[in-house]
């Protein structure tokens, strides 16, 4: 069973959001997405001042098994990338709610956030009920 905290929204294609404050979020992939591509072995996130579109392909994940797009949930500038994946990717198995987020995104419309799912539409999403 895969852990999916209350507080975060997610998205069909398996990202989360998080709320940080003052209209930015910060983004990563789910303990669910995580578990399904294996031990990761490199990622590849987008730079800062980027602008992303919601569903714009803009960061990658790589394991042992696959690599695989992550999707925007949200329109917005990247304000931060989590520099520490470079040498530790395999940070996003051990902590992806914690220290394995992807970036961070400052909003153009803080409520775009309220049209993902809850946690209880994700656990549905993954037949996890």
């Amino acid at each position: 069973m895969s852990e999916i905290p209350s507080e975060l929204r997610y998205t069909e294609s398996h990202e989360w959001v998080g709320e940080v404050d003052d209209g930015i979020v910060k983004i990563g992939i789910t303990d669910h997405a995580q578990a399904q591509l294996g031990d990761l072995v490199f990622v590849e996130l987008p730079e800062a001042g980027d602008t992303l579109a919601t569903g714009d392909a803009c960061a990658v994940v790589e394991s042992v098994k696959a690599a695989s797009d992550v999707y925007s949930p949200v329109i917005g500038e990247v304000t931060e990338v989590n520099e520490d994946l470079a040498d530790s990717p395999e940070t996003l198995n051990n902590d992806p709610y914690g220290d394995g987020w992807l970036f961070a995104v400052r909003l153009d419309d803080p409520d775009s956030i309220k049209e993902l799912m809850d946690a209880d539409e994700y656990r549905d999403h993954i037949g996890e009920t």
